[in-house]
C-alpha cells in the first residue's frame, strides 16, 4: 500500500554557499534542513502539511532523528533528496535518501519520527488520529 508513488516525494536542490563549511562541505546540521523541505513537499503530496495539520488540531514534533553520512556532498553539488512514508498508524516515520543528482550515488541516509500531538490539551496520541488516514486516502481502523 505505501508503495503507492504518492507516498514518495523527489526534490532537487543545489547546494548553496551558506550550507557549506570552511572546507565547501555541507555542514552536517544542514542534512535535516533538507529533510526538513522534502518532508513538507510530501506531506503536500497528500494535503496535510504543518499548516493543515495544525488546523487539524494537532501538532506533529519530530520525537526521534537519525542520518547516516555516507560521502559528503559539497558547494554547488546537485542533489536528490528522496522522502517516503515508512509508518504511519502509531506515529509518522519518513525516511530519506540524498543522491548525487548527475551520478545517482546515494550520500546520505536518515528517518525522522513525529507524533500526533493533540494542540489544546497538549497529550501524545498513541494512534495516529484519523484526519492522517483520511488525507492519506487509506482506512482508519
Amino acid at each position: 500500500m505505501l508503495n503507492s508513488p504518492r507516498f514518495t516525494v523527489e526534490i532537487g536542490i543545489k547546494v548553496p554557499f551558506h550550507d557549506v563549511d570552511a572546507m565547501g562541505v555541507v555542514w552536517h546540521g544542514n542534512y535535516f534542513r533538507y529533510f526538513e523541505v522534502a518532508r513538507e513537499a510530501l506531506l503536500g503530496q497528500f494535503d496535510y502539511g504543518y499548516r493543515a495539520m495544525q488546523e487539524s488540531g494537532y501538532v506533529w514534533p519530530v520525537v526521534d532523528t537519525r542520518v547516516k553520512y555516507r560521502d559528503v556532498v559539497k558547494f554547488e553539488q546537485q542533489i536528490l533528496v528522496r522522502a517516503t512514508v515508512l509508518e504511519y498508524e502509531n506515529r509518522l516515520k519518513i525516511g530519506y535518501e540524498i543522491v548525487d543528482a548527475a551520478s545517482g550515488k546515494r550520500t546520505t541516509t536518515g528517518y525522522t519520527i513525529q507524533v500526533a500531538v493533540e494542540a489544546t490539551t497538549g497529550e501524545m496520541c498513541f494512534v495516529s488520529p484519523q484526519i492522517l488516514f483520511e488525507r492519506m486516502g487509506l482506512s482508519y481502523e
